[in-house]
């Protein structure tokens, strides 16, 4: 099962730590002048530090007088605050690029933006000011942007799954994919080397029970992540209670205090939108967003029956197009990664998936091993009983491959009668084993259509890490794919392992 610390240690084009912001965070890990090295980092970038002055003089710390160096910054708002403003504006920029797909980048920082803003608010509401609580709220949902970057049809499957469900998205994330998006964000933070104070209120403000040590920062997350659902969702009026129900049960804070904190969010949060030069258009206070909806109410002058009877009808409708847009993107996800004639896994998922492999055997030491398998003679089938018996067997092979293998290996269809098979965990050894398994079944293997009965055979190449340099792709397949015509070459129905390495080099030479 994957996991979300598997998920991160597959390359899968994860972003990497920015420069500068891993100088910040060196800074400042040792007492001793660390606001000089930081001031030092941060003035080789004029930009940054004018946007650092900008924030530290924005109405979200209220300072009583401005600041026109970082100094004064530092001495007013803490070296913490002022680092993890640093943080977040380096951070933003290196991952505010375009995804391809549905997902809005724009959209997804507004509200980013508006959960750190919340965050920090309702921490100061609370007497609870970390200097943390913005960046973890700016951060709590980049776990969604990773998987959009990175497997885009996945993350758009759970999207789909959401809107028939009606589910939570974090629920339905740990149904199709083993985690959350707050357990990837997490684990991506920690593998940057961000300190536990941001990344851990992440990892747990999505659970029903939060780690004792930042119980009061992940509930802080999870009301800021409600906050912003105000703005961005479309149950406003639910969003709204479900903040004072949180809220009234956190501190007892008055219903008035709480309608005044959710607007401040708002406008505090176009404040900021603007420093980090996202376009806020389009938000709006929560007085507005309230009355526009009223009005809305009022138009309708519709009967109670009515208005039930078409709401049924949006519904019906609407579930129905979440349908139908899940299983086309289904069949989409199909046609990108399985065979349509054999059902297994196709040449496209076989090479990514030997990648994640090979980095992950490399990275803790385990063995891997390739399998090529070719039907013998196959075109002597096609010639003799035509297309339909050619692809029946192509059928029956995939089928009986799944069935002699374990279940944690990789089946495909590598390209006409060619198959491919990844052993993860297997050195030449068990590679032999299973090879011999392989071979042994298809040879027993009847294929029976009306009054046909074909007998087939198939020729088997495997190589493995634990050979000379075979510790990458290119290698490890042209070792399997070498000793799979050497099986040819010998008569074929056999499995073959290249002995003496140094001939593939003399032949290619």
């Amino acid at each position: 099962m994957v996991t979300s610390q598997s998920f991160v240690d597959t390359p899968d084009s994860l972003p990497s730590p920015p420069i500068i912001a891993m100088r910040i965070l060196e800074a400042v890990k040792d007492d001793s002048n660390s606001f000089e090295d930081l001031a030092k980092i941060v003035k080789t970038d004029p930009a940054l530090t004018t946007k650092i002055l900008k924030i530290a003089n924005s109405s979200l710390y209220g300072l009583p007088k401005n600041v026109d160096s970082l100094s004064q910054a530092t001495s007013l708002i803490g070296l913490k605050a002022l680092k993890n403003i640093a943080l977040s504006f380096v951070i933003v920029n290196s991952l505010d690029k375009e995804i391809e797909g549905a997902f809005d980048i724009s959209d997804f920082w507004k509200r980013s933006i508006t959960t750190g803003v919340a965050a920090e608010l309702i921490g100061s509401q609370l007497n609870h000011q970390t200097g943390d609580l913005f960046v973890s709220g700016l951060l709590q949902n980049i776990g969604v942007l990773i998987l959009f970057s990175t497997r885009p049809l996945e993350a758009q499957r759970v999207l789909d799954e959401k809107r028939v469900s009606g589910k939570p998205l974090y629920q339905v994330e740990e149904e199709i994919l083993g985690f959350n998006h707050a357990e990837i964000g997490a684990e991506l933070l920690e593998l940057w080397n961000i300190p536990q104070s941001i990344y851990q209120p992440i990892r747990h403000h999505l659970s029903e029970s939060f780690d004792e040590k930042y119980k009061k920062e992940s509930l802080i997350l999870k009301i800021s992540n409600r906050i912003a659902a105000v703005y961005y969702g479309s149950r406003v009026s639910e969003t709204i209670k479900e903040v004072h129900k949180l809220l009234t049960a956190t501190a007892q804070i008055p219903k008035q205090t709480i309608d005044e904190l959710i607007d401040q969010v708002g406008a505090k949060s176009r404040e900021m939108m603007n420093l980090f030069l996202i376009d806020s258009k389009g938000m709006q206070p929560i007085s507005v967003i309230i009355q526009r909806s009223n009005d809305e109410l009022k138009k309708l002058n519709l009967s109670y029956e009515q208005v039930v009877y078409d709401l049924k009808k949006s519904t019906q409708k609407a579930e129905k197009l979440a349908k139908e847009l899940k299983q086309a993107n289904e069949k989409l996800s199909q046609l990108a990664y399985f065979d349509e004639l054999t059902g297994l896994y196709n040449f496209r998922y076989f090479q990514e998936t030997l990648d994640d492999e090979i980095y992950r055997a490399n990275r803790y030491q385990q063995t891997l091993s390739v399998m090529l398998i070719d039907i013998d003679f196959f075109k002597k089938v096609n010639d003799t009983y035509g297309h339909l018996i050619g692809d029946l067997v192509l059928k029956n092979v995939g089928k009986e491959l799944v069935q002699l293998v374990r279940q944690s290996d990789v089946v495909a269809r590598y390209g006409g009668e060619e198959f491919a098979i990844i052993l993860p965990s297997t050195g030449i050894t068990g590679a032999k084993v299973i090879g011999q398994r392989v071979r042994r079944g298809i040879e027993r293997l009847e294929i029976k259509h009306e009054q046909i009965n074909v007998s087939i055979t198939v020729s088997v190449g495997i190589s493995s890490t634990e050979m000379e340099n075979a510790d990458n792709k290119k290698t490890l397949l042209s070792y399997s794919d070498e000793a799979l015509y050497q099986a040819k070459r010998n008569g074929r129905n056999r499995l073959e392992m290249l002995e003496n390495i140094s001939m593939l080099k003399t032949e290619e030479s």
